[in-house]
């Protein structure tokens, strides 16, 4: 009963976790919530240049870099010319990325406990033994005497659950985040004035730490809709091996 129990709880929590995160042996789901608005002018056709958007941070850390090119791929689809140098740049897309401190969420579950309910039927076994004498009658020989039964009756048991058990358990998700602004560089550099042309934002919450993993899926989310206007957050459900993320990675599916 033990064991059986033990195994119940086992599969009980194997399958939340397995509702939480999706089965271990398949492709992780993301869930990229992107948030993008503009200033309503074209910006369509003009050339850009990515640089860091974060203070500690620099354009020749090899994170970056790798980052840059997921972007640079979104970029290009939408219309965009990236250049290397910001001279020939009209625009300047500043790059920013992070991930927020883990969060510890707490759950409870039941578990049944598993016992005996009642009877299903009942059978009996026995025996019949005669006890008395034997007494002469018309030159044969006759019994007399009374009859005694004996025997055992088997019940067989119904068994179901009989109760519960409450436990509780918990597991951590990390916010994983994506945003690009841009601005005019002509104006900059006519005015020293700053106006912000769009900003593209993405956030993604889940169990896993790892931003370089999901940096892609979150760029290739929002990819359609960078330097557009949204007009609210958009969830956009993606896998790794998904063909949005493999045309971001530059993976060409055969």
């Amino acid at each position: 009963m033990d064991r059986l129990l033990h195994s119940l709880r086992i599969v009980a929590v194997i399958c939340f976790v397995t509702f939480l995160t999706g089965c271990a042996t398949t492709k992780p789901v993301f869930h990229v919530f992107v948030d993008s608005i503009n200033s309503n002018e074209a910006t369509l056709g003009k050339t850009c240049i990515v640089l860091s958007g974060l203070k500690d941070v620099r354009s020749e850390d090899l994170q970056f870099k790798e980052y840059v090119s997921y972007v640079e791929r979104a970029l290009t689809s939408k219309g965009y010319v990236v250049v290397d140098q910001i001279e020939n740049a009209n625009i300047v897309v500043f790059l920013g990325y992070g991930i927020g401190d883990p969060e510890e969420h707490t759950y409870a579950y039941s578990l049944p406990i598993w016992g005996q309910t009642g009877f299903s039927s009942a059978t009996t076994f026995g025996t019949g033994n005669t006890l008395g004498s034997a007494y002469p009658y018309g030159g044969n020989t006759g019994l007399s005497g009374t009859t005694i039964h004996s025997g055992t009756t088997a019940y067989t048991p119904t068994h179901g659950v009989i109760g519960a058990t409450t436990h509780q358990d918990s597991f951590v998700t990390y916010t994983k985040y994506v945003f690009l602004n841009a601005y005019d560089l002509d104006l900059f550099r006519e005015s020293k004035k700053e106006k912000q042309l769009w900003k593209t934002e993405m956030v993604s919450t889940g169990s896993g730490s790892d931003l370089r993993r999901v940096f892609p899926v979150l760029v290739a989310a929002s990819s359609p809709y960078i330097g557009e206007n949204t007009g609210h957050k958009l969830e956009i459900v993606l896998k790794e091996d998904s063909k949005e993320v493999l045309e971001i990675k530059g993976i060409n599916e055969e």
